[in-house]
């Protein structure tokens, strides 16, 4: 399945072969659109020339924070959201050798093991690390064991409450349309 997060065929490819670009657009993926978010690993790729968990992580921090916050932004916090982006390609290269996938592929991990070791991850808290396993599950074919449940809600077969249920236009305006109803619910409550 080709993924389709933000109807840039650019950046969907990017995210859709790099799984380093795919947990920083998860990373990236607060107080921005969804599509805004996704789009910033490949802003990143173009401007240091590929995207390399051991560069990023290496950059002299300065330098980075003004790569992240020349226009268009790579978010619209780039100072401190590029320090959350190195600290996270820091732990990728220190805990994992520099290779994302391992975070669910060392030892035959079960869903609760990438589970901790995402929640483990800088700037990663529990709904973001079940939104991420939800969308390794339903859209990279990265199924451990119990993912579903360990994922919560965001595992739920036909929902439409995340990034990890976004295929196309048509999925995410489901999922923007379920999220302002979630937050009205979370206001009259």
């Amino acid at each position: 399945m080709t993924l389709w997060m933000t109807g840039d065929e650019a950046a969907d490819h990017l995210l859709d072969t790099d799984p380093f670009a795919l947990l920083l657009g998860m990373l990236l993926d607060q107080q921005v659109t969804m599509e805004s978010a996704f789009a910033g690993p490949a802003k990143i790729a173009d401007r240091m020339g590929g995207l390399d968990v051991r560069r990023v992580a290496a950059a002299d921090p300065h330098e980075f924070a003004a790569l992240c916050a020349t226009p268009p932004a790579v978010h619209r916090f780039p100072g401190s959201m590029a320090a959350r982006i190195q600290a996270v390609a820091a732990a990728v290269r220190d805990d994992y050798d520099g290779d994302v996938t391992r975070l669910w592929t060392d030892g035959a991990p079960d869903a609760r093991t990438v589970l901790a070791r995402l929640r483990a991850l800088p700037g990663f808290g529990e709904q973001k690390a079940r939104i991420f396993l939800a969308l390794l599950g339903k859209q990279r074919g990265v199924q451990p064991d119990g993912w579903r449940e360990v994922a919560g809600t965001y595992g739920e077969d036909g929902s439409h409450r995340s990034i990890a249920d976004v295929v196309d236009p048509t999925s995410l305006t489901l999922v923007r349309e379920a999220k302002r109803a979630a937050k009205a619910a979370a206001r009259k409550a």
